[in-house]
Parts: structure tokens; sequence; C-alpha cells
């Protein structure tokens, strides 16, 4: 039995890295891809977890099974292919140590997943399938994500969904939208940004944006990330908001994905049931995954940022929280 099993995008992150004795920019080697960095944080804290996707029979490929092989994840149905590169990605910081992207994936190994490498017998084990928008940016990687969702709902897990949106992966921002929305009537958690729900939505309060998706789509449990002002989540009957907290940020690289995978983890422990969740609850569990995002933002790279149990529990016993008007 597995806790979480994630599908989607598996790649090599180029992380700033300084520069040359020719005052050249240097890049770091990292893996990344969020799907795999949630999954990353879920093994870090304990979990059972495997991973679906594909990537090239290439140098960086074959580092990307070993890294996650490493990190406790369970790679039987994480595959290669001959016909395209591994998908990489150059991480881009502001002073604020914000992160863009410049991707290298015309196509890329991750979008040729193909329906017939979804393998239903592994989502079948799972408690959690989690999936993102960019394997659904052009089949057949889009195609192969919706048959792991439909195995998944009937398989009865709870599904995880965060959007991840990367506009300059899509078409147009209209094919975007209408793709990611088509998605979550089987959707039962959302993680999304703030950015991400006005894109979505039009809507920029908080509580209206989570009244939108409940409305239409019947989801259960809403979280929006706040990036250093902390993150909101919202059930039907419960809502809360908890701050981020203060550490010397360099990279913001998967602090979503840390937050995602830690929210998750809180869930797991305490038996999934997204009904029963209360103001305390949601409190509770925010501040949990606000630690983890938080000191994600501490190292560079994504999954080897992620942090441990340990560090989390310290980070909430001794950080203060940011305090930013909401």
């Amino acid at each position: 039995m597995f806790d979480v099993t994630a599908a989607g995008e598996l790649l090599i992150d180029f992380t700033p890295a300084g520069l040359s004795v020719r005052s050249h920019p240097l890049y770091e080697q990292n893996p990344g891809g969020a799907p795999a960095n949630v999954l990353a944080c879920l093994s870090r804290l304990g979990h059972k977890t495997a991973f679906i996707g594909k990537v090239g029979n290439d140098l960086f490929g074959k580092s990307l099974v070993d890294v996650l092989s490493v990190a406790g994840i369970d790679c039987q149905a994480l595959t290669m292919t001959d016909h395209c590169h591994t998908t990489l990605a150059f991480v881009h910081l502001n002073d604020q140590g914000d992160r863009s992207f410049s991707f290298y994936r015309n196509p890329g190994a991750d979008l040729m997943l193909t329906p017939a490498d979804i393998p239903s017998e592994l989502i079948d084990q799972s408690r959690i399938f989690h999936f993102g928008s960019v394997s659904m940016t052009a089949d057949p990687a889009r195609s192969a994500t919706l048959a792991a969702v439909r195995q998944a709902r009937t398989a009865g897990c709870l599904i995880s969904y965060d959007p991840n949106l990367r506009l300059m992966l899509w078409p147009t921002a209209d094919e975007a939208r209408a793709t990611i929305l088509a998605a979550m009537s089987s959707v039962d958690i959302l993680k999304i940004s703030e950015e991400e729900l006005l894109f979505l939505t039009g809507e920029k309060d908080l509580a209206s944006g989570a009244a939108w998706f409940f409305s239409r789509y019947g989801i259960a449990l809403i979280l929006i990330t706040l990036g250093p002002r902390g993150a909101y989540a919202a059930t039907r009957n419960a809502a809360a908001i908890h701050p981020a907290y203060a550490v010397h940020t360099i990279d913001t690289t998967g602090a979503g994905d840390a937050f995602t995978g830690a929210f998750l983890d809180r869930l797991l422990r305490d038996g999934g049931m997204l009904a029963d969740l209360t103001e305390d609850d949601l409190k509770h569990y925010l501040a949990f995954a606000n630690a983890a995002g938080s000191l994600a933002t501490t190292k560079t790279g994504a999954i080897p940022a992620m942090p441990t149990l340990d560090e989390i529990e310290d980070c909430l016993k001794d950080r203060p929280q940011l305090r930013h008007s909401q």
C-alpha cells in the first residue's frame, strides 16, 4: 500500500550557483518537477510513495531515477524513452529569491507518457493520488494524466491537484485555463497560489475564490498559498489563515511543493477525513505546512531542499512568524 502516488513531470532544474572566474553565470544541476518534489517531501517525512512518469534515456534521466530511488520513492512506473531528451529548466532568481523558469522541452521526455504507461494496480494501492497541469500541456501526457485521474477516482483515492501554472508551456492562456478547470470535477484537494486563484476565477478575495470552486466543482478542501504571507485553507465548514516563518530565503523553488507535501502528511496521519476538519485543525496543518515551505526556501534546488520532521518541528518551536497585512 502506498500513502501517495503522483504522476507528472520529472526534470532537471539548473539553479544559479554564482559566477565563474570570468563573471559568467554558473548553474547547479538539481532534480525537480512539482509532483516528484511533493513525493520527496512526503518520503522525507516517512511516507511510502510512488512516481509515475517518463524521462529520457540519457545521463540526466538516469540521474533522476537515482535521485528518486535514494529519496525512497518507488520508481517501478518511471520509464525511459529513447525518442526525447529529459526536460531541462533553467531557474532565474531575483534579489528576493523568487524564481522564474526557462524550459527546454519541445517536446521533453515527460510529455511522452502515454495512457498505456499508467499502472492501474499501483494507483489502486494508493491512499492519495497527486497530479498537476504541467503534464497536461500536450498529448500524449495529457491523456495519460487524465487516465490516471480516472483510475484514481475509480479506486477511491483522495485526489490532490496542484495546477502549478506555467503559462510559457501552454499554446494560449485560454487553453491553459480551460484544461486546468476541466480536471477539477474529480478533485478532492486543490492547492493553488494567489496568482492562480485570480487567473482561474477572476477573484482576489480568498473566501470568494474558495466559494467559486466549492459551488462549481464540489472540491472538499482548498489551499491557497500567499508567498511570504503564508497560506489560507478552507472547507465548506471551516477556514483558517496562517503566516509563514522568518527564514533567510535564497531560492523559492519547490516551496509550494514542500507546503503541499507537509499538508498531505498531516492529513494522512489524522485519517484524511476532509469534511471533519475544524478551524483549529486547519490552523495546525497550515502551521506545519508553512514551516516546511519556509524552510525549503533556505536551500537551493527543490528535492534537495525538502526539510526533515525535526527541522520542521524546530521551526515551529523557534522561528518567529512573519507578520504581513492580509
